[in-house]
């Protein structure tokens, strides 16, 4: 067995499974420190947090930079949208009082856009097994937000994680198309200064740039900054340059099953019978769309 196919059967399966629990981690860290830091500026504590440590460990390490005006362009335009339209909605989404499993299950409609648009956009070709697989997704994620709307949040916080869900989605296809070489310390750093300067343009006029220090602020950030935006974040990378878009993609349909598991742990968060048989579908049909 070849060392690509060794990679194929072990690694990425691996890679995957820990991308997907310390994904879902984001939504949690996020609740956590939110009661004590409006949403974008929280935002930009996390975003200068990653700079000034990738930036540091690419010095030292000397990683290698983008050779071309061009590279870094794209690079930032991804990070604009992977992480500064996507974040900024997750966040605005859960401060307005969208639960964070909510908030994951909206966002993991992605695989259905992600797989449209790379067979239009880019010809990557889905087979009717995946298609299948993305559209019981779908209805596993219809399935347990249908019984929430309404009841426990209103359209105010469901609108900013459609934007986080259209971000992630056109950020993973821009960067697949793009991107296909991202060094993971230098690629953050050009990633996420241009989502550190919209969020500031967007974050002036409309906040008050209020800090609460606390121990559960702290923690929050420093998991957020650690565990997300190095680590899942290179995990992610990682995923986008060996597999295809659609593979990829349709593993945030298991980031919500797994986010609820740990809000149901940190904070009492229960779902009724069918947002469970909802989160089943969606693992199923996450089965049936792999590649």
């Amino acid at each position: 067995m070849g060392l690509k196919a060794l990679r194929e059967r072990f690694a990425t399966p691996a890679v995957s499974l820990l991308f997907v629990v310390l994904w879902s981690t984001g939504f949690v860290g996020a609740r956590l420190g939110l009661p004590h830091a409006e949403p974008l500026t929280f935002l930009l504590l996390r975003y200068a947090a990653v700079i000034v440590l990738m930036l540091s460990l690419a010095v030292v390490s000397r990683a290698p930079w983008p050779q071309h005006p061009r590279d870094w362009l794209h690079i930032g335009i991804s990070g604009l949208l992977v992480h500064g339209v996507y974040l900024a909605g997750v966040f605005l989404a859960i401060s307005k009082g969208l639960p964070a499993g909510v908030a994951s299950l909206v966002v993991s409609v992605q695989p259905l856009l992600t797989a449209v648009a790379s067979a239009w956009l880019i010809g990557t070709r889905v087979a009717p097994r995946q298609w299948g697989g993305l559209l019981l997704g779908l209805v596993g994620v219809a399935m347990v937000v249908a019984g929430k709307l309404g009841a426990e949040f209103g359209w105010h916080a469901l609108v900013p994680a459609v934007i986080a869900l259209l971000g992630i989605t056109a950020g993973t296809l821009y960067q697949k198309r793009f991107c296909p070489k991202l060094d993971w310390r230098t690629g953050s750093v050009a990633q996420f200064v241009p989502a550190a300067l919209a969020t500031v343009l967007v974050a002036w006029p409309t906040e008050h740039f209020h800090v609460e220090w606390t121990g559960q602020l702290g923690f929050a950030l420093v998991w957020l900054v650690l565990v997300l935006s190095v680590g899942a974040v290179s995990l992610l990378n990682w995923l986008i340059r060996y597999r295809s878009a659609v593979n990829v993609a349709s593993l945030f349909y298991l980031v919500p099953p797994s986010t609820a598991l740990f809000a149901w742990l940190l904070f009492g968060d229960t779902f009724s019978g069918m947002a469970l048989v909802g989160m089943a579908v969606a693992v199923w049909g996450v089965y049936l769309a792999r590649g």
